[in-house]
C-alpha cells in the first residue's frame, strides 16, 4: 500500500504543514508513524485531509466535518478504485460515488460536491446551499474560521465570542487554543485549554492538544498527565498513546513508554488491515 509523507501531501494537496498538523490535532486523519516518527499517510488520508479542508473552508462547522470524516473513514477504499471517486450531495446527504454504485456518507443540512482525485490536489468544492440559520454562537465560530488566515487577532477576537455566548462551545475551545499555540501565544493557549476542561470536561482531542502545547512549554510532567487522560478518555486515540510513550521515555518510565508504545502499534496495525 503506497504511504505519503508530510512533505509529499504538502505538494499534493496545497496544504500548509500547520494546517496538516490542525487536521490531525482535531482527529480528522489519524497517520502512521513511520520512521523517526514521521507521519505516514495513507490514501484515505489524502482524501480525507482534502474534504475536510475543502468543507473548513466552505465554513462547515466542525463538529459537522468530524461527523463526515467519521464515515467516510469506514467506507472509503484503501486505493483510488479504477471506476474513481466522486465525492457530492444529494438532497441533506453527503453521498460517494463510485463506479456505478453510491452511498450516503453522513446526513446533514450542508449540500457540497467534491469531484476529483485527491492525490493530485484536483479535488474542490462545487456547490453549496444556504444551510439555513445558524446560532449566534456558530456563526462567530465559522467567522473565526474565515479569519484564521487573514488575520490572527481578528479570528482570536471572534472565538472568544463564540465562547462569551455559550461557555461549553467545545469546537471553539480546541480552535482557539489551537490558533494561540501556532502563534506561539503558549501561556494564553493554556489558559484556553484548562477553561475548556473546566466547562466542556475530558475531551480527548482537548487533552491531547494539551499535552503538545505542555510538550512545548517544556512542562513533561503535566504533558504525561494530559496524554493519560486522553488515551483514558478515548482508549483508542493512537497517537496519544506514541506521545505518551515518548514522554514517559524522557521522564525515566520504561515500563509505562514499552507498554503504550505498544498499544499504539496494536491500533495502528488493526486500521490498517
Amino acid at each position: 500500500m503506497n504511504s505519503y509523507g508530510v512533505r509529499d501531501v504538502e505538494k499534493l494537496l496545497g496544504l500548509s504543514r500547520s494546517t496538516i498538523r490542525s487536521l490531525i490535532a482535531a482527529g480528522f486523519v489519524t497517520p502512521e508513524r513511520g520512521p523517526r516518527g514521521a507521519w505516514r499517510f495513507s490514501f484515505q488520508d489524502l482524501i480525507l485531509l482534502r474534504t475536510a479542508q475543502a468543507l473548513a473552508d466552505s465554513r462547515v462547522p466542525a463538529r459537522r466535518i468530524m461527523r463526515s470524516m467519521r464515515e467516510l473513514r469506514r467506507h472509503l477504499p484503501d486505493t483510488m478504485p479504477l471506476s474513481g471517486l466522486n465525492i457530492g450531495a444529494v438532497a441533506d446527504r453527503v453521498v460517494v460515488r463510485e463506479g456505478g454504485s453510491r452511498w450516503a456518507a453522513e446526513s446533514g443540512q450542508y449540500l457540497l460536491g467534491f469531484d476529483g482525485d485527491p492525490a493530485d490536489g484536483s479535488l474542490s468544492v462545487i456547490e453549496r446551499s444556504d444551510a439555513g440559520q445558524e446560532s449566534d454562537a456558530e456563526a462567530w465560530f465559522d467567522r473565526a474560521a474565515a479569519l484564521e488566515s487573514e488575520d490572527v487577532d481578528a479570528a482570536q477576537g471572534a472565538y472568544e465570542h463564540a465562547i462569551d455566548i455559550d461557555g461549553t462551545y467545545l469546537d471553539a475551545y480546541i480552535n482557539l487554543g489551537r490558533l494561540l499555540h501556532d502563534a506561539k501565544r503558549l501561556a494564553k493557549a493554556l489558559d484556553v485549554y484548562r477553561q475548556a476542561i473546566k466547562s466542556c470536561g475530558d475531551d480527548p482531542v482537548l487533552l491531547f492538544n494539551l499535552g503538545v502545547l505542555l510538550e512545548d512549554m517544556k512542562r513533561g510532567t503535566e504533558a504525561m498527565d494530559a496524554y493519560a487522560r486522553a488515551v483514558h478518555a478515548d482508549p483508542a486515540m493512537a497517537d496519544a498513546h506514541y506521545n505518551l510513550a515518548l514522554v514517559c521515555e524522557k521522564l525515566g518510565k520504561p515500563k509505562d513508554a514499552i507498554r503504550h508504545m505498544a498499544r499504539y502499534r496494536v491500533l495502528t496495525a488493526n486500521k490498517t488491515r
